[in-house]
């Protein structure tokens, strides 16, 4: 029987690293399938037109996906997760840095997750019965979460996603794309010109930002790879499969039905186009993203407390997650994916300078070490964190977030691939001026 226990921040065990390509394939394509994919497809237009949304989401998807399985590649090797693997970037103690960034926006996703899934629930529920309960699906969607949460991820992917869930999405994902296909006049609708007032390149970084909002979680289950080439296109496959074709989706049922951008109504909108049957499917596999928003919240916690129980942690926020989704309702929330992609990307240039291009690998056992190679000065490498922020300055810059300061933006370029450049190079330079230890470079 395999191991199908918890783990903390410590090196997933050889015996239990039993993931192979088609796990990450069916894993990464079950992460990228969901109702908050559709929302988002849906904001691009109808400001774009379709076939230029699709564009958007076919090169938005390349780029987002491409980082997302490279950042998984160090947690392959280490078998440690992306908190952890961050170590090395920014120093033991710097991690801490993204980790309470990233445990924020774990908590938001589960959150936004939580209220989705009450919606639409609650919208199959009127639909079919005519009961108005909210809050109870709210509070059911919140233990069945943190029951998969606590169950752990190798037994989510092999017994659950592998086995059942996948084909069941699939079955259902087919079938609302022959819905739309046939009901609707597909080719008038790419015909249609877009209204303007959202350029291109923006777009394409709204479309970034959702694998990207992944990219902090990826070495949470690339560790328990066979190997790094596996977990690497098995994630590339799957998640640039499922996040092409529903954000596509979300596009086409928003212009197709004219239903309104914001959660609730268009969760109803699924319900009355396709049926109840399909928007309870679809709210079934959404436990999945929930599940690894909040298995990850706990893990990226134990970076900074190790000694904290896993399970206890997995509880105490589940619960959290839940009484905040009874009291926080959502309307739009691109803002938030903007925010993710200005924080994760420029993040991830700098762990792709400093793996990809000045060291190769990691040492696994001073990852642990204070006053080890990945200590530094007090616990942190400044070359890291300022290459960071400034890549974030970048992007916030050119997304035009600082003309109240006078600093004109340029939105027209897009701001992902830049500021993923200029981290990276930035980085780069800097452990040029400020040399890392010969021993920390080479991983002995």
């Amino acid at each position: 029987m395999e191991p199908l226990g918890q783990w903390g921040i410590e090196p997933v065990p050889a015996e239990a690293r039993r993931l192979g390509l088609w796990d990450y394939v069916v894993l990464w394509g079950d992460l990228g399938i969901g109702l908050l994919v559709l929302l988002a497809g849906s904001f691009l237009v109808p400001a774009l037109s379709l076939s230029q949304a699709l564009g958007a989401i076919l090169l938005g998807s390349v780029i987002g996906v491409t980082l997302l399985a490279l950042a998984g590649v160090p947690g392959s090797q280490t078998g440690v997760p992306t908190m952890v693997v961050l170590r090395p970037v920014l120093g033991i103690r710097g991690s801490y840095l993204p980790t309470v960034v990233n445990v924020l926006q774990l908590l938001g996703w589960t959150v936004f997750e939580l209220v989705i899934m009450g919606h639409a629930a609650n919208a199959v529920s009127k639909q079919l019965v005519g009961w108005d309960a909210y809050a109870f699906w709210v509070a059911l969607w919140g233990v069945v979460v943190i029951g998969m949460a606590v169950w752990g991820p190798l037994a989510v992917v092999r017994q659950w996603l592998g086995r059942f869930a996948v084909w069941v999405m699939l079955a259902t994902t087919l079938w609302l794309t022959w819905y739309l296909a046939t009901r609707y006049d597909v080719g008038q609708l790419l015909a249609k010109p877009g209204a303007g007032g959202f350029p291109f390149w923006a777009a394409v970084d709204l479309v970034i930002a959702m694998p990207i909002s992944w990219m902090p979680l990826v070495a949470d289950y690339s560790r328990f790879a066979r190997a790094p080439a596996p977990a690497f296109w098995g994630t590339a496959l799957g998640y640039f499969l499922a996040n092409v074709w529903f954000y596509g989706l979300g596009a086409l049922i928003l212009l197709a039905a004219g239903v309104t951008q914001e959660p609730k109504g268009f969760v109803e909108a699924i319900a009355l186009i396709a049926g109840p049957l399909a928007l309870l499917v679809l709210l079934v596999d959404e436990t999945d993203e929930a599940w690894a928003d909040l298995y990850s919240c706990a893990v990226s916690l134990n970076n900074m407390f190790p000694a904290v129980n896993q399970r206890g942690l997995l509880v105490g926020l589940g619960v959290f997650s839940s009484a905040v989704a009874l009291l926080l309702d959502i309307t739009r929330y691109e803002g938030f994916l903007l925010l993710i992609g200005s924080v994760f990307v420029p993040l991830f240039g700098v762990l792709a300078s400093d793996y990809f291009v000045v060291r190769g690998r990691y040492d696994v056992n001073q990852l642990f070490r204070p006053g080890g190679l990945y200590w530094y000065r007090n616990g942190l490498h400044w070359p890291g964190l300022a290459a960071w922020v400034g890549g974030v300055f970048g992007y916030l810059w050119i997304a035009g977030k600082f003309a109240w300061l006078g600093l004109a933006g340029l939105p027209w370029l897009g701001a992902s691939i830049p500021s993923f450049l200029l981290a990276l190079a930035v980085y780069w330079v800097l452990v040029r001026l400020v040399p890392i230890r010969a021993g920390a470079v080479s991983g002995r």
